[in-house]
């Protein structure tokens, strides 16, 4: 089975194969979650950084009201935390969507990783640029896109970045978010999703039906959603 991890990396900088091998290693004990599982909660003393191998998850926090806020969806090969150690308590939760497979690498490990091999340490850069900048894009949406450009732009950013790591064929992909889970993302209901998403099938963009995301055609989607993939940097050169 694919490491989708080393496969994100190498799209973001060259790596030797002693640093495929190493990071292989580091790798080579992931930890099982079945759906629906903290994998760390708010509160939690900071520890190693996470790596999705398989699976989805999503960063989220819990508002005093009981309401819930996603701030980010993790995908296979999504690492995360990587400075969080700097901090005395995590301030958000991190929990599955789907069965899911987890590595976990020790702050020692991932220090001597980035020692001897620089283009790790490039490739983790470059991915951390990208979550910040994913999250200003998800700022944006909240702040200003209206409801039908918010979902049509976080359904493009997310069948790009399953394409850049093999998880779609450029058609179709695999999308295991509930309207629920939509709703919490981009602070709606489920109603105002499910209507999004309908109104999104009569354009004849977009058709998403039991988990399956197909992309019918990405330009009327992209003048949709005003879509610029710029903040997903493509690999350094």
């Amino acid at each position: 089975m694919a490491n989708r991890f080393i496969t994100k990396l190498q799209g973001l900088a060259d790596l030797s194969e002693q640093a495929v091998t190493a990071l292989e290693q580091a790798t080579a004990k992931p930890r099982d979650y079945s759906v629906r599982k903290d994998i760390i909660r708010e509160g939690d003393k900071p520890g190693p950084v996470l790596v999705m191998l398989e699976g989805w998850a999503f960063r989220y926090k819990i508002l005093p009201s009981g309401s819930r806020q996603i701030m980010a969806f993790l995908m296979p090969g999504d690492a995360c935390d990587l400075h969080i150690g700097m901090l005395s308590e995590m301030d958000h939760s991190i929990q599955t969507v789907t069965q899911s497979s987890v590595a976990f690498i020790s702050r020692g490990v991932m220090d001597e990783l980035f020692t001897v091999y620089p283009g790790i340490a490039q490739a983790m850069y470059v991915a951390q640029l990208i979550d910040e900048g994913t999250l200003r894009a998800w700022i944006v949406s909240l702040g200003r896109r209206t409801s039908i450009e918010r979902v049509a732009h976080l359904l493009l950013e997310l069948f790009l970045r399953a394409v850049r790591i093999g998880l779609s064929d450029g058609v179709i992909m695999e999308l295991p978010l509930s309207q629920l889970v939509l709703a919490d993302a981009l602070g709606m209901t489920p109603v105002h999703i499910n209507r999004m998403l309908q109104e999104l099938r009569r354009t004849g963009a977009v058709e998403l039906r039991r988990g399956v995301l197909r992309i019918q055609d990405a330009a009327v989607l992209t003048h949709i959603s005003g879509f610029d993939e710029n903040y997903l940097h493509k690999r350094l050169r």
